[in-house]
């Protein structure tokens, strides 16, 4: 066996060979020093550098494998290791590893410019890696007949996650959760039989609601300090008018005058299968959001039911995301989704947005557990 003195000799000798770009006398120092087991892994990095240099896959990976057995987070191993599978054929384990690199470099600071560089040039393969691995799969689909015309958006879904461009949300209540329930982002109108009539009542809707705003009609800050609660701002939004509400049902009950001045508003939603327990729901309101204003991602309070959106007044550039999912809303066009999926909101616009906006029950749940649900609340709020 070499001496720690001679093994130290030849990491220096190895350094400037690769230094001077002669990586096969640099793998012959490094490579003495590794078999003699006096290697820790910086030197186990250099061998599999010069290897690198020389084209030698295998050899790079088996270097890196000793890093990395090491030091499980070494970023230049673990693009030196995705490089050695890409040279090897494995694209997609390349892929893998140079993620993995991306993801951990996210967690840290003050990287060197080389490697940062690397991780860089690591990113970019990988997302050339994920092109072509697209294009092929979907050469391969069409073939089978399912070219993207003729195939479903939940499908469509799945291949986005599946090339890591999207990311699984799940429910996720701030208040109750009832298990076993569908993870289900959007619903599509066609699942329910009083969607259309909604639908087609609102242009009447709007009509109600200008004229409303003619006589005075207050819209409030959706979000309201309570002087028995404590206060929690939401990115600013407390008492701010950016956000803003005008209830017709609240607390269990219609706000006072809002049947004589929304008539056709409520006849429109007398078949619609609202929740009613206690003070919590439904609620029926129409929602405001002002030019420029945003509605941070969050997460409604409890699923077992589903929210409601009918636009009313949509401007251009206004936007609405529930889970990896992105829809514009349609004047007339009923939007219903899960809230206790995350979700966000944006106007970009210069002019308000107004919609209106109730809950239902989700249809998932039947009779006796739509009860049960109702009664454990009227339960907790009588307490």
């Amino acid at each position: 066996m070499i001496s720690v003195a001679e093994a130290e000799k030849m990491v220096r000798e190895g350094a400037a060979a690769l230094q001077s770009g002669d990586a096969q006398t640099a793998r012959v120092a490094f490579r003495r020093v590794t078999d003699s087991g006096r290697a820790n892994a910086q030197i186990w990095l250099l061998l599999a550098h010069a290897s690198r240099m020389a084209g030698d896959w295998p050899e790079v990976e088996s270097a890196c494998d000793a890093v990395l057995t090491q030091e499980s987070t070494n970023l230049r191993a673990l693009v030196f290791k995705a490089d050695a599978r890409d040279g090897q054929g494995d694209a997609r384990g390349a892929s893998s590893f140079y993620r993995k690199a991306v993801q951990l470099a996210g967690t840290m600071q003050g990287l060197p410019d080389d490697l940062a560089a690397e991780v860089r040039r690591g990113a970019g393969r990988a997302r050339a890696i994920t092109g072509e691995f697209q294009r092929k799969l979907e050469t391969r689909l069409s073939e089978a007949g399912f070219d993207p015309a003729s195939r479903s958006r939940r499908f469509d879904q799945s291949l986005g996650i599946l090339a890591g461009e999207k990311q699984v949300y799940l429910q996720q209540p701030s208040a109750y959760y009832f298990p076993e329930l569908p993870q289900i982002q959007f619903y599509e109108t066609e699942q329910f039989a009083w969607a259309a009539d909604v639908e087609a009542a609102a242009g009447t809707i709007r009509a109600e609601l200008e004229q409303a705003l003619a006589q005075g009609s207050p819209f409030r800050p959706y979000l309201q300090s309570r002087s028995d609660r404590p206060s929690y701002d939401f990115h600013g939004l407390l008492d701010n008018p950016a956000w803003s509400t005008l209830y017709l049902w609240e607390n269990g009950a219609a706000t006072p005058g809002a049947r004589e001045r929304f008539p056709k508003t409520f006849a429109a939603l007398e078949q619609v299968p609202m929740p009613h327990i206690t003070t919590r729901a439904p609620s029926i309101l129409f929602s405001l959001l002002q030019p420029g204003a945003r509605i941070e991602p969050h997460h409604g309070m409890i699923n077992t039911r589903l929210i409601c959106h009918l636009p009313l007044v949509v401007p251009s550039r206004c936007g609405f995301r529930v889970g990896n999912e992105v829809r514009e809303w349609q004047v007339g066009k009923l939007m219903i989704f899960d809230d206790t999926i995350e979700h966000e909101a944006w106007n970009d616009s210069e002019e308000d947005r107004i919609l209106l906006i109730f809950d239902i029950w989700r249809p998932e749940l039947d009779e006796g557990e739509r009860g049960a649900v109702t009664a454990m609340f009227e339960a907790i709020d009588s307490a």
